[in-house]
């Protein structure tokens, strides 16, 4: 082959089998040989091929033609390529999944490559003499991985070597791989969630029923304030979502250390290990980021200005995670979820007969938490754009004494039992530091809407949640 028989144009060929991309590469050539870019990131990710971002390169030199190798699938990305000769290539999905099975060939050359995803089954039989194989890889071999391997002479896959097998050499090994039927499949990559304790873990919880891809780790189980680095084997992971918070708005007025360990050191070290490892973080924000002043709804893009240290301290998450490539911020405002809370409170109240005193100047909108979580998850099923989400219930917005009355009406009491009151006078008797609170907690939801995702009514919300 001629170096003028090489193509020169960049451009990109879907195979049948999803994520697996043959590449036409632009090869210049001369009297003197020829030069290619064999990974050239701007340029491959502007062409629309993920940033899989490789940490290895591995060049395999076969003496003869009619080496042949595989079929193996590793859980990790690799970019293959040839950089002297010519191979005949043959990918099999060993991914858990519909295309489990589905095979693509194809010839490569110096002027062609092939993007093959985690769990793809990458084999080869070279055509001519001295044949280099390069590829690059996103992860580091390890024991402890998920491996599969196909056999190069499985009947199903019915693979058509250009050379037959029992002409060529195969290594031992090779030929001990098992057929189809018994090949274990690479799992999908897990999901984790940190949290799972809290009033939005349970609700993810039951988001993700059934659900074997996700993983659910209370407080405990992670120390989120040490290096997590050995914690998992973190390249098997494409999600984190972060519903661990430290959430006593008061008590961080005094304990400013641990709301900043709660709520940023422990934010830092997620970041950190979704940014080395290519994971989408969802992080969960606040209202308090915010100073209440406002007299119509925050928009994402609004300047934070929060009044508290525990809203400083959700700012200074929210910051850290933007940073994150592969992010989602979620903020949201009055959550109500399982366990304790300022609905069941006024429930309770409301059925032992209490008139109450609420606080009738904070104004804002119930988020009920099976919502929420049905909001991050849509967020990451439909692959919305990376960036921060507002994420509320919808509907008119109201007062914590607007609240307090309907509940006593939806459980069939008299609304007029609730009465208003200042948030100064409300709080003016307590022994301990209060939190500033925002006056106004109203989040425009429009981007979460364009997304997909309309949130329901609070109203019908707690309707439901009090039946």
């Amino acid at each position: 082959m001629t170096v003028t028989d090489f193509g020169k144009a960049l451009r990109s060929t879907e195979t049948g089998i999803p994520g697996l991309v043959l590449w036409d590469l632009p090869v210049h050539g001369d009297s003197r040989g020829w030069f290619k870019e064999n990974w050239q990131r701007e340029k491959m990710t502007a062409a629309g091929l993920a940033d899989f971002g490789p940490v290895q390169n591995n060049i395999s030199f076969n003496d003869a033609a009619g080496t042949t190798r595989g079929i193996h699938a590793e859980p990790w990305d690799k970019w293959v390529s040839v950089a002297s000769g010519r191979i005949f290539g043959a990918w099999v999905d060993l991914r858990e999944g519909p295309t489990f099975g589905a095979v693509f060939t194809a010839e490569l050359d110096p002027s062609r490559a092939i993007f093959i995803p985690r769990g793809v089954g990458n084999s080869y039989q070279t055509l001519e003499p001295d044949t280099s194989y390069t590829y690059l890889v996103n992860d580091h071999w390890s024991p402890d991985a998920s491996y599969s391997f196909l056999n190069l002479a499985d009947e199903t896959a019915a693979i058509d070597w250009p050379i037959p097998l029992a002409d060529v050499e195969i290594s031992a090994k090779d030929r001990a791989h098992p057929r189809l039927a018994d090949v274990v499949p690479i799992p999908a990559k897990k999901t984790l969630v940190v949290g799972a304790g809290g009033q939005l873990g349970r609700a993810l919880q039951a988001a993700y029923a059934g659900d074997a891809s996700v993983e659910f780790a209370a407080r405990a189980d992670l120390d989120l304030t040490g290096d997590l680095s050995g914690a998992r084997r973190w390249r098997d992971y494409s999600t984190i979502i972060n519903a661990a918070a430290y959430t006593a708005v008061d008590g961080a007025e005094t304990d400013r250390a641990g709301a900043w360990a709660g709520n940023v050191t422990a934010v830092a070290q997620l970041a950190r290990i979704a940014a080395e490892n290519g994971i989408t973080l969802v992080h969960v924000s606040s209202d308090y980021v915010f100073d209440g002043t406002a007299d119509a709804p925050y928009s994402e893009a609004e300047p934070v200005a929060p009044l508290g240290v525990y809203g400083q301290t959700k700012a200074a998450a929210d910051a850290i995670v933007a940073a994150v490539p592969r992010h989602y911020v979620v903020r949201t405002s009055w959550v109500i979820g399982e366990g304790k809370n300022f609905v069941r409170t006024m429930a309770s109240l409301a059925e032992r007969g209490i008139a109450p005193s609420v606080v009738d100047d904070q104004i804002g909108r119930l988020t009920f938490t099976d919502d929420l979580a049905a909001g991050i998850r849509h967020l990451l099923s439909t692959g919305a754009a990376y960036g921060t989400y507002n994420l509320t219930g919808s509907g008119d917005h109201a007062s914590w004494a607007d609240i307090a009355a309907e509940v006593y009406e939806l459980g069939g009491h008299d609304r007029a039992a609730v009465t208003g009151v200042s948030t100064a006078d409300y709080f003016a008797s307590a022994a301990d530091p209060v939190a500033p609170r925002p006056r106004w907690s109203v989040l425009d939801l429009g981007k979460i809407e364009a997304a997909g995702f309309a949130p329901r009514d609070w109203r019908d919300a707690l309707r439901s949640y009090l039946s």
